[in-house]
């Protein structure tokens, strides 16, 4: 391709859009100097490293980005590649276009201790930069879309590494922008290099159906049409399938085929008028019943990131069911442009971030804020990732203000989104007028009011259940600010349990535990009791520090005088935050891998590690608990639970229910029968299983017996051994089943 033909369609592209000649002929200035300073430079393909700066070029003209954007473009990698100073920018090109290409600039000449440090702070600055000035995500995002289209000619290492990092933060950095189009083909690219299996299956699936749907969808649209003509609407109706990330992440998110899924494609109405969306809406439902709970109104309710538009859901022609989006042009191109579209519907002007307020991207200023509170880049680019580009729900508060929280968000949450004196203070919260626990998890449209006290006393049980990293870092802020005594002394206590007071003694007196606080960054062992006690360090991290003794003698003088009495280490390790420990599973709960667990430092046995949920933690002290979670390697164990299922007391029920359980691979314990009045039979079973998941599908499995009334898990476990039932009830003979097939 020569260089002629290289820019052709660019300019073509810019006169259609009505761009001034001026503005052309810069950008074409800009093409010529990037061509110049990138001779002999080629990119892993081998093509012409020019090639790339012309791609991002044309997927921002694509956007309709300003000039200065454009030119940027070509001239984005032009100081970090090539010999061009920062200086030469600014003369050629202005001030202004200097800034957007410092801000998407990498740090590939200042020294860091690892490549992760490396990485974290380069996003940093592109968070910061992106605050100041939004055009540089544009820049960001058109420059790693054409990464991932090229990144078949990259080792599978290195494609794994940067997918993920596609998916972590440029997919949702998108989505929050509202840019549609640019989300879904991140995602969709990002998918087939994480799982490629999975990819290329939904490919061939949504291929074979094809046909299929289109015939459903044109019945649909045929309908419709002939409905809208008659009162006078003038629309546009097409079909189209969802992407195929937006697939994949529906069936493993409802843990459902891709046979079960009923929305694959959507028809999209688009017309000239809100008024007439509304008028569509009623003629749709006139024609066809809609599915109860699956209408959503994001016109009066937009989303955060702009989109608008009407969702319902219908029982369409062949009783397919199918969903329908009813929008405007206008809302239309915000939703695939996001806010580089709605720039275009606001008077000329600044384009700067200053504008973020009234543009509804509140969520940009506290990028900034983040950045004051953060200790290091990696704790910075972990808030942005967890508070920002999580899923998200609207909370308000009785005035009508809006805040936009992360899924799972409570009452503690939305109390430090609106201030950290706020959250400091709070001793309770309303929600939609009723009293409600601190840990409940706050819905989209909730209104929530914060109940305060005059003196600050947050509580350090809050770090269970809050899940945004502002309130967890305020929380600990605070704590590590005042009650620093108690802190100390509770750390010393947590710390003299686990080693016994004999080695706690001995390592203090040898200024072992000095030397550890000095590792940890802290300046005295009282620093480190202190974090201990407000929970900003473990007691693992720092055992974990503590030199191993050397001579058999002095280990055995470091081991706990109760050790005999703590339950055996198990081999494989189960749960992450534990490593050195000795710790057991709770009967009182028996968790199973998937669901949320914690531990807790029991006076004699160890850590007892259970359910999230479990009644038996509502007494137990919060110093007492840990932070743990589920390993990975688990998946060839098994773990025994118990559930209890209420049926109609019949002959062959009992037959029935361990077949469903045996149809899901699961091995059970022990049976335990007894009839109540009314004819109704209770069911006790000890099963071994592998994971949440499973023990979901057997339950499902079990409640779509005819004749059973209910299914549900007993909090207290029998004991495991079958002797202990004979004693009370009769025992049911019935074959072993197979142990659960390894994943």
């Amino acid at each position: 391709m020569t260089d002629e033909d290289l820019f052709a369609d660019i300019r073509k592209s810019l006169e259609e859009q009505n761009r001034s000649k001026e503005d052309i002929e810069k950008i074409e200035q800009a093409y010529e100097f990037a061509k110049k300073v990138h001779s002999g430079q080629f990119r892993v393909s081998g093509e012409p490293y020019i090639i790339h700066p012309v791609e991002v070029l044309k997927i921002l003209v694509g956007l309709k980005a300003d000039t200065s954007t454009l030119i940027a473009a070509l001239l984005h990698d032009v100081i970090e590649d090539t010999d061009t100073t920062p200086e030469q920018v600014q003369e050629m090109f202005g001030e202004d276009v200097l800034s957007l290409v410092q801000g998407v600039t990498k740090l590939s000449k200042y020294q860091f201790k690892s490549k992760e440090e490396r990485q974290a702070e380069n996003f940093r600055r592109m968070f910061i930069a992106m605050a100041k000035d939004i055009r540089v995500i544009f820049l960001k995002l058109a420059d790693r879309l054409h990464n991932m289209r090229t990144l078949n000619f990259m080792a599978t290492q290195k494609q794994k590494r940067i997918a993920q990092e596609t998916l972590d933060i440029f997919a949702p950095l998108a989505n929050r922008l509202g840019i549609g189009k640019i989300k879904a083909e991140l995602e969709d690219l990002s998918l087939k290099y994480l799982e490629p299996d999975k990819y290329y299956e939904i490919v061939q699936l949504v291929s074979q159906k094809k046909a299929e749907r289109e015939d459903t969808v044109n019945l649909l649209i045929e309908k419709i049409s002939a409905d809208v003509e008659k009162s006078g609407i003038k629309a546009q109706i097409t079909g189209r399938a969802k992407h195929y990330y937006s697939i994949y992440s529906k069936m493993k998110r409802l843990n459902i085929a891709f046979h079960d899924m009923y929305d694959i494609t959507a028809v999209r109405v688009i017309v000239d008028t809100e008024k007439e969306c509304y008028e569509v809406l009623g003629l749709i439902h006139s024609q066809f019943k809609p599915i109860p709970g699956r209408f959503k109104d994001y016109i009066a309710m937009p989303k955060g990131n702009l989109y608008q538009s009407l969702h319902t859901s219908v029982i369409g022609p062949r009783s397919k069911p199918l969903e329908v989006q009813i929008r405007t042009w206008k809302m239309h191109e915000i939703a695939e442009y996001g806010v580089a579209a709605h720039w275009r519907y606001k008077e000329k002007g600044s384009q700067k971030a200053d504008n973020a307020s009234d543009m509804q991207f509140s969520w940009m200023r506290k990028m900034v804020e983040y950045d004051k509170n953060s200790k290091d880049a990696e704790d910075y680019v972990n808030q942005v990732k967890f508070d920002i580009f999580s899923d998200q729900v609207f909370v308000f508060t009785p005035n009508g203000d809006v805040f936009d929280l992360p899924v799972k968000a409570t009452p503690v949450d939305f109390a430090y989104r609106i201030h950290s004196d706020v959250g400091h203070r709070t001793i309770g919260a309303l929600v939609n007028g009723r009293i409600a626990q601190l840990d409940t998890k706050l819905k989209n449209g909730d209104i929530c009011e914060i109940l305060t006290s005059k003196q600050a006393a947050p509580r350090l049980d809050w770090l269970n259940f809050v899940v945004t990293k502002a309130a967890s870092s305020k929380i600990r802020q605070w704590f590590k600010k005042n009650k620093r005594e108690d802190h100390v002394e509770m750390g010393k206590n947590i710390l003299e349990h686990e080693l016994t007071k004999a080695t706690f003694d001995e390592l203090m007196k040898n200024g072992e535990l000095e030397k550890v606080a000095n590792t940890m960054n802290y300046q005295s062992s009282e620093d480190l009791f202190a974090a201990l006690g407000y929970g900003e360090t473990t007691v693992n991290k720092i055992l974990n520090k503590i030199p191993k003794p050397k001579k058999e003698e002095d280990e055995e003088s470091l081991i706990s005088k109760t050790a005999q009495n703590k339950p055996k280490k198990t081999k494989t390790k189960d749960v992450i935050g534990l490593e050195g420990m000795l710790y057991s599973f709770a009967r009182c709960c028996s968790p199973i891998p998937g669901e949320p667990i914690v531990g807790v430092v029991t006076r004699s046995k160890g850590v007892s590690v259970h359910r999230l949920d479990c009644k038996t933690l509502e007494n137990v002290e919060p110093e007492r608990l840990l932070d743990v979670q589920w390993a990975g390697n688990n998946l060839h164990k098994t773990y025994s639970t118990t559930i209890r299922v209420e049926t109609n007391d019949k002959l062959g029920m009992l037959k029935d229910i361990i077949s469903a359980v045996s149809d899901n691979n699961t091995n059970i314990n022990y049976a335990n029968v007894k009839s109540k009045q009314n004819n109704i039979g209770i069911i006790e079973l000890g099963i071994e299983l592998d994971n949440i998941n499973t023990l979901r599908k057997v339950i499902a499995c079990i409640q779509s017996l005819p004749d059973v009334y209910s299914v549900k898990r007993v909090q207290t476990s029998f004991s495991h051994a079958p002797e202990q039932f004979a004693k009370k009830n009769v025992k049911k003979n019935f074959p072993k089943n197979k142990k659960p097939n390894q994943h």
